[in-house]
């Protein structure tokens, strides 16, 4: 007599029906997306117009999107994050062997798929073919690499901002690839861009100065205002022990007209210590949980919550 198969066991080895739940999942987040957008959005640069004060609530970026409820840099990932409480969601940018830019933070692709080696060995329909999800939990199998073009499809619908973290060094040509994709989405206002590379920031000055950069250091040396000059960047992005190091950083950043931003913040004791120490934003990988103690710790005696500090309208 033949053994019958567990149904569940078989619907998870099913390609057909593993794409199809992914896609019910992502089509979930983007009808979620829809129907709370609002029409009145904050440009990307709007959370340093008013730099913060210590004591005053950071603003929320989502690492790598929710990372806590699916497997970081996907879709799933990248939507729960845009429909929660951070104000940005941040993701990571390479290109294909056939220069498809793609979200991945890894520079393999052996940690988060079924897949091994570099990304940039991949051409797009190879790596789009790998499993990103059966990692995180079998109800994300059938998960992809997202490409960008995907990402940014699912923002313009949504009222949160984005930063692309472009990986490694990037030419004019490359970084034009994404700017040309930012533009066709009608998302420029709503993107910044991050690097760790100085002449990556100089290249999108170039092709596309009305992008904003943001320069990711780990630890900052000197004059912050020439450094972000130098890189064309509107804020700085470092670690906690750089600021801990260094009490009047957070001053001197905000005195040369910049916003500063610190990673990556996961419990409540180090984001009551960037709030202390005056830092514009906090990128985290758990948004939906930093929103809750934000909107617990930053409320009046009317519970009224305050929204990056200021009290909320009655």
């Amino acid at each position: 007599m033949a053994t019958s198969q567990n149904p569940a066991s078989a619907y998870r080895n099913h390609p057909a029906r593993r794409a199809a739940l992914a896609a019910a999942v992502v089509t979930a987040i983007t009808l979620a997306l829809v129907l709370n957008a609002n029409v009145s959005r904050v440009h990307a640069v709007g959370a340093f117009s008013s730099l913060r004060s210590p004591g005053e609530a950071a603003f929320i970026a989502g690492h790598r999107g929710d990372k806590m409820v699916a497997p970081e840099n996907t879709l799933e990932a990248l939507g729960h994050a845009l429909n929660s409480a951070a104000d940005y969601v941040e993701t990571d940018v390479q290109l294909t062997a056939d220069g498809i830019p793609v979200l991945m933070h890894d520079w393999t692709v052996d940690r988060t798929t079924d897949g091994t080696g570099p990304v940039w060995a991949y051409g797009y329909d190879e790596l789009s073919s790998l499993d990103a999800g059966s990692w995180f939990g079998d109800e994300f199998a059938g998960a992809t690499v997202p490409t960008l073009e995907e990402f940014l499809n699912l923002l313009r619908w949504s009222t949160k901002n984005a930063i692309l973290e472009l990986k490694g060094s990037w030419t004019d040509g490359q970084v034009t690839l994404v700017a040309d994709l930012i533009a066709r989405h009608g998302v420029s206002d709503h993107v910044i861009i991050g690097s760790f590379d100085i002449m990556t920031l100089q290249a999108l000055q170039r092709v596309s100065p009305e992008l904003p950069g943001m320069l990711i250091v780990r630890e900052i040396v000197g004059d912050p205002g020439a450094l972000a000059a130098a890189a064309g960047a509107v804020a700085l992005v470092t670690s906690k022990k750089a600021i801990t190091q260094d009490p009047e950083l957070v001053q001197r950043v905000h005195d040369a007209g910049l916003g500063i931003l610190i990673y990556t913040l996961n419990d409540s004791e180090t984001w009551s210590d960037a709030v202390s120490l005056g830092v514009d934003g906090i990128v985290t990988d758990r948004p939906a949980e930093l929103g809750q103690w934000i909107a617990h710790e930053f409320t009046d005696s009317d519970d009224r919550p305050f929204a990056n500090g200021i009290r909320a309208a009655s």
